[in-house]
């Protein structure tokens, strides 16, 4: 890893490991030479793109294009100058390189604990007519990885409004046949993974909702024509963001793509007064050149190690059984405890007490805001209840939505201008709620005290922190009409130092993101919040494609995963429970449903699971994630998590539906090395053993599976 600088020609080369991004200044715009595989070359690198000091800006493969001075593609940005003016050039005015990494101020990112793990440069562009000037910051790690953002700072004497500022743009030049990657979705089938031809004009997705949302993952990648999970090239960019955002690949005459991703300059606005900055979100950009599976390990390892961060970010994720399933609203005391007492005799590690525990919360039409404990549902209160559950050796968790305030409830009566409304208008409810208005510091110190008064008092292992509706009539009480186009991004912002604060302070606690599932699964919120609840859907045939999408980009250890009762209660779908089982412990493991209801071979059953998945957990959640069978183009599901020494792997297969004489099944696994011999068992014990290389070019053979809804697991270790 090393970032190389050419003075005569002008070039910053990048270089890790395996990818090399080169940068070109040609007649002071920044072009993006070269992206792809690593090039040992450190000297001369020029005329990587031939003919360019005689191309126009509409055909340049610029590295932050600008508006309204030739190039008529899509802008990395625009601003308003106070004359009312739309035209700014940036040109290159000078460069830092330095070891190591720096902290973003207020934003989530990728971060280093040591210099020797990456490299920054940054470069430094000036409008002249404006004064504004913009650091380009990358930043190259050595495993492959790019982060990318964007400072602008108004150096000039007047207001300039900043209309649009995405974090990256890439133009890929030279190549046309590529194909647009994405997730896609709704509310309970998040993540679903999209695949499209990209050809002459622009394919956009993003985020209007204030949240990154259940439809569009701030995801996109760019492969060549054929690209599968081991084969082909793969430029991908994900935004640290959990607000709207924007990504675009864009094709122009010339064959060239460009790839941005950013803040949705939607109904955005920020006024730069003068000798002030901003700062765009941070963008990681990934290029693999061993297909998709390849990309997805290089995102797992950084975020797993270099994104999430305290005390549980390399500790075992604890199993768990959560009670909304199980009780809804309707609990006591003691129902609370008759589940954890179940719970502990099967090996759980922690109970969640869910919604309705708080307030006059009988149903989900009052009380948020309230957060003092219901004392009809919990006569000696959350401490005597966490106190109970303790006695029989689980961990106490506790669900909120702090960001939520009911119309019902005495915080809105006291306060009805703390949610986020424009005067004069409807204020529109969903689940009979509104949100608070996060930009107002009063309003995020109000959430604080109210949160760090029980977790001061009451023995709080874990936090289930839900967000259950998107941002509308998006306006603030306080701000100043000039500023209102600022309020969903200081709404994140505001998000993100309170979260800040409270792990912080609380660091012991283990904090879990969820917006209604996997309506806000984005790097933004592991770096506060090291998992994710993935979906409020919990059918294991439709976990298949949720978890196989989702881990695209964020390693297993970020996702949330449980089995719950049937009939399920989204697609009211009946499944075994070793199914259920299987799927869910390729994820953080956990219940959703009522324990005290199992029969004793359910229970014989579930304590197995649990045993199982307590022996793998270290190599489920830490370890290489492999897809051998997607859920998206057949019957069959299956992955594999290898160690990394490669001297373990489990395998998991599912079948869906049951053929009629089927043929024989042979699976093909990978991440192994070549010349060990492994120790293959199954669930019937020892199936022999076999060296990796024919394990992964032969294939391992899948005894018959009887019936819907099947599943099997394999135990692979080395021999010694």
């Amino acid at each position: 890893m090393a970032i190389y600088i050419d003075e005569l020609q002008h070039i910053f080369h990048l270089q890790s490991r395996i990818t090399s991004y080169v940068i070109q200044i040609v007649d002071g715009f920044p072009l993006l030479v070269y992206w792809g595989q690593r090039l040992s070359e450190k000297g001369n690198l020029a005329k990587l793109v031939p003919g360019l000091e005689k191309t126009e800006l509409h055909a340049m493969p610029q590295e932050y294009p600008q508006y309204g001075t030739g190039d008529f593609r899509s802008p990395a940005y625009q601003v308003q100058l106070e004359d009312g003016s739309r035209i700014t050039e940036l040109r290159f005015k000078g460069y830092s390189v330095a070891a190591g990494k720096t902290a973003l101020e207020d934003l989530p990112y990728v971060y280093t604990e040591s210099v020797h793990e990456a490299d920054t440069l940054e470069l430094e562009l000036e409008d002249a007519y404006s004064g504004m000037t913009v650091l380009l910051k990358y930043c190259i790690f050595v495993d492959g990885a790019i982060t990318r953002s964007v400072q602008f700072k108004n150096n000039g004497a007047s207001n300039i409004k900043l209309l649009r500022a995405l974090s990256a743009n890439v133009d890929l030049y030279g190549k046309s046949d590529y194909e647009f990657v994405y997730l896609a979705g709704h509310w309970a089938r998040e993540a679903h993974l999209q695949r499209r031809p990209l050809g002459p004009g622009g394919t956009s997705l993003g985020s209007r909702r204030g949240m990154s949302s259940h439809q569009h993952n701030p995801f996109a990648a760019v492969v060549s024509l054929g690209t599968n999970e081991d084969h082909g090239e793969v430029f991908a960019v994900n935004l640290v963001y959990s607000g709207n955002f924007h990504a675009e690949a864009e094709v122009d005459a010339f064959g060239v793509v460009r790839l941005g991703i950013g803040l949705n300059p939607f109904d955005f606005c920020w006024v730069l007064p003068p000798g002030e900055s901003f700062l765009t979100p941070e963008a990681v950009l990934v290029y693999s050149n061993e297909g998709i599976g390849g990309m997805s390990r290089i995102y797992h390892r950084l975020y797993r190690n270099r994104l999430c961060r305290g005390v549980h970010r390399d500790k075992e994720r604890p199993i768990l059984v959560n009670n909304w399933e199980a009780t809804y609203f309707n609990f006591t005391a003691d129902k609370i405890e008759a589940i954890a007492e179940t719970g502990s005799q099967l090996g759980i590690e922690l109970l969640v007490l869910d919604d309705g525990w708080f307030g006059k919360r009988d149903s989900d039409n009052s009380s948020l805001g309230d957060w003092v404990e219901d004392r009809r549902k919990l006569p000696n209160g959350l401490r005597d209840l966490a106190e109970r559950i303790e006695r029989h050796g689980l961990q106490f968790g506790l669900w909120f939505e702090p960001e939520m305030i009911s119309p019902d409830s005495d915080l809105y009566r006291k306060h009805p201008d703390w949610c986020l409304h424009v005067e004069g208008r409807r204020r529109t409810e969903a689940r009979w709620q509104l949100v608070l208005d996060l930009s107002r510091p009063e309003v995020r110190d109000y959430v604080y005290d109210a949160l760090a008064e029980i977790f001061t008092n009451v023995h709080v292992a874990y936090v289930k922190w839900d967000m259950n509706r998107a941002l509308t009539e998006i306006g603030s009480a306080t701000a100043l009409p000039e500023n209102q186009q600022e309020i969903a991004h200081r709404y994140v912002l505001g998000l993100y130092k309170l979260l800040d604060k409270l792990t912080t302070a609380f660091p012991e606690i283990l904090f879990e993101s969820c917006s209604s599932g996997g309506g806000r699964f984005d790097p933004g919120m592991l770096y506060y919040m090291p998992q994710t609840w993935t979906s409020d859907n919990t059918d294991a045939v439709e976990r298949l494609k949720i978890q196989y999408g989702t881990s695209l980009v964020y390693p297993v250890s970020t996702i949330g995963a449980h089995v719950s009762a049937v009939p399920n209660h989204q697609v009211h779908r009946e499944t075994p429970l070793k199914f259920r089982g299987d799927v869910a412990m390729s994820g953080n493991f956990g219940y959703e449903l009522d324990l005290t209801k199992f029969t004793d071979a359910e229970k014989i059953q579930v304590k197995e699971q649990v045993a199982m998945y307590k022996e793998h957990r270290s190599l489920i959640q830490k370890g290489d994630l492999f897809r051998l069978r997607s859920p998206f183009q057949g019957n069959e599901t299956s992955w594999m998590f290898v160690s990394d020494n490669q001297c373990e792997a489990i395998v998991f297969y599912f079948q869906v539906l049951a053929k009629p004489t089927p043929a024989t099944d042979i699976l093909h696994l990978k991440g192994l090395n070549h010349s060990y011999t492994y120790e293959v068992s199954g669930e019937s014990g020892v199936m022999g053993s076999f060296g990796g290389d024919r394990l992964m070019q032969a294939g391992l053979i899948i005894p018959p599976l009887t019936g819907d809804y099947t599943s099997v697991w394999f135990k692979l270790s080395a021999i010694q």
